[in-house]
């Protein structure tokens, strides 16, 4: 007799054919896990990945307080405060929290792709939009925790008030602020060849876009032209918002601000889950 078992108890055996995906709902354990060591990876040096940032960011308010004075008046929209009071937000949010952001999504492909080491990401029994939420989560986490540290360490400088006053506003911009650098992040990976690629777009792009955005001086003070170069800046709703959490004024509308990049995320997460989806310049 053949030792063979009978064909309908290796049909029962196979449950789905070649090529098809076993994980029909979200793999919650294989996000979990590269969620996990996207924050690993960036604790396990966060000498650099934390406590750098917020030493900068810190070492900005000390500097720019200490050269113009803590107590010079900066009039916003029909009111004064204090100019240490004003920069602070945007420093948190700006220098604390959307760089941070940038640096660790633009990070884990592109090194993957120099160090041979991409099929790590593209191999798993992952979904595009599981892949991209992870990276992104990674990079909002670490966002966050240099955000808060910063601010913790900028409720203790004297002649500064850092105090809620529109925590919604807080958390709304804080988030999309930093989900919108982690997918210019993950964008910035998937298309650079090199490590220069990366830091072009940092000096070139980010950085120019943060600085001109409103964080130190009130666009109310600007000429008609570069008034409206910052009206087309995301970075300028992202600090107007996360200002007004804090002061309570804004240079903007803050419900139109915060759906433009509301927005704005959607499309650059759309465009992500596309590039990722086709594999271009991550499987060719």
């Amino acid at each position: 007799m053949s030792s063979q078992p009978p064909i309908g108890e290796i049909q029962s055996a196979v449950h789905s054919a070649p090529g098809v995906p076993v994980i029909k709902s979200v793999n919650w354990e294989g996000l979990r896990t590269l969620y996990i060591k996207e924050v690993r990876r960036f604790f396990k040096v966060q000498l650099q990945t934390v406590w750098a940032p917020a030493i900068t960011t810190l070492l900005f308010l000390i500097v720019f307080t200490i050269a113009t004075g803590a107590k010079s008046p900066v009039p916003v929209d029909g009111r004064i405060v204090d100019f240490a009071d004003f920069i602070a937000p945007g420093l948190i949010i700006a220098q604390g929290m959307m760089g941070p952001a940038f640096a660790n999504a633009s990070f884990s492909l592109l090194a993957g792709k120099m160090q041979g080491t991409i099929v790590d990401y593209l191999q798993p029994p992952l979904s595009t939009g599981e892949l991209l939420a992870a990276l992104v989560g990674g990079a909002i986490t670490r966002a966050v925790i240099v955000g808060i540290v910063v601010w913790a360490a900028m409720a203790l400088y004297p002649g500064v008030h850092v105090t809620p006053h529109a925590p919604l506003a807080i958390v709304w911009f804080g988030l999309l602020g930093a989900t919108f650098l982690a997918l210019l992040g993950v964008l910035t990976s998937i298309w650079a060849d090199k490590f220069d690629h990366a830091a072009a777009v940092t000096n070139f792009v980010i950085a120019p876009l943060s600085l001109l955005s409103g964080t130190f001086y009130s666009v109310d003070k600007l000429a008609p032209a570069f008034r409206a170069f910052s009206h087309a800046n995301p970075f300028f709703y992202i600090i107007s918002g996360f200002r007004y959490g804090f002061l309570g004024i804004a240079d903007s509308p803050v419900m139109i601000g915060g759906i433009v990049i509301l927005m704005i995320d959607l499309v650059l997460a759309t465009l992500c889950y596309r590039l990722l989806k086709s594999g271009w310049k991550l499987k060719n």
